[in-house]
């Protein structure tokens, strides 16, 4: 798969000017964005990766197939870059998802390893409200005996089931294993498929 790094900003409207979809991935800190944005692509060094929580405040996009992009958010509500960094942050991620036009589907990233934690349900609760697409990927399932995993799963959508009607679409991953990359691959496909023939 051809993918490459085109270009990082720390503001939205200096992002690429393109009519190209854009599937944008984003996730608390350390929950492993950029590994799994290296195995969808199979290019390990193409998204950075750190031990360290809070490495990506930028929004990187990689263009993949000349047909469109994969954008790194930074994660959110990682306490140590202090309260302005933290207002600094939310401001760069909420301007890009509110405002960007190509942004086609968020891949909200959630660590399979934890119960529902409040800050992503307040977080999907933000992106319903404003009408925001966007999907829910389980990462690190590697962690996990199949059963542990699944019976996580299984809690967490019935804690979502409480707030809301339907569901949004759900990939279990590990970027490890090469885990649910066919699933995305195929699904971020169709979505393009469906936009190329929507236009004509």
């Amino acid at each position: 798969m051809k993918a490459e790094y085109v270009i990082s900003n720390t503001d939205w409207k200096k992002c690429p000017d393109t009519q190209l979809p854009e599937y944008a991935f984003i996730g608390r800190s350390n929950v492993g964005k950029s590994s799994l944005i290296n195995m969808l692509t199979n290019q390990k060094g193409l998204a950075k990766t750190s031990a360290k929580p809070g490495k990506t405040l930028l929004i990187n996009h990689f263009k993949v197939e000349d047909s469109w992009f994969i954008v790194d958010l930074p994660g959110y509500g990682y306490a140590r870059i202090g309260k302005t960094g933290l207002e600094k942050l939310q401001k760069l991620i909420n301007g890009y998802i509110l405002n960007r036009k190509q942004l086609t589907c968020l891949m909200l990233l959630i660590d399979s390893r934890h119960e529902p934690q409040k800050i992503d349900l307040e977080f999907m609760e933000m992106l319903a409200t404003n009408g925001i697409p966007f999907a829910i990927i389980f990462t690190k399932l590697d962690k996990l005996s199949t059963r542990q995993w699944q019976n996580n799963l299984k809690a967490y959508k019935a804690r979502l089931e409480q707030d809301w009607e339907e569901l949004p679409p759900i990939f279990a991953t590990s970027a490890e294993k090469g885990i649910g990359r066919e699933e995305i691959l195929n699904y971020i496909n169709d979505i393009n498929n469906s936009l190329k023939n929507g236009d004509e």
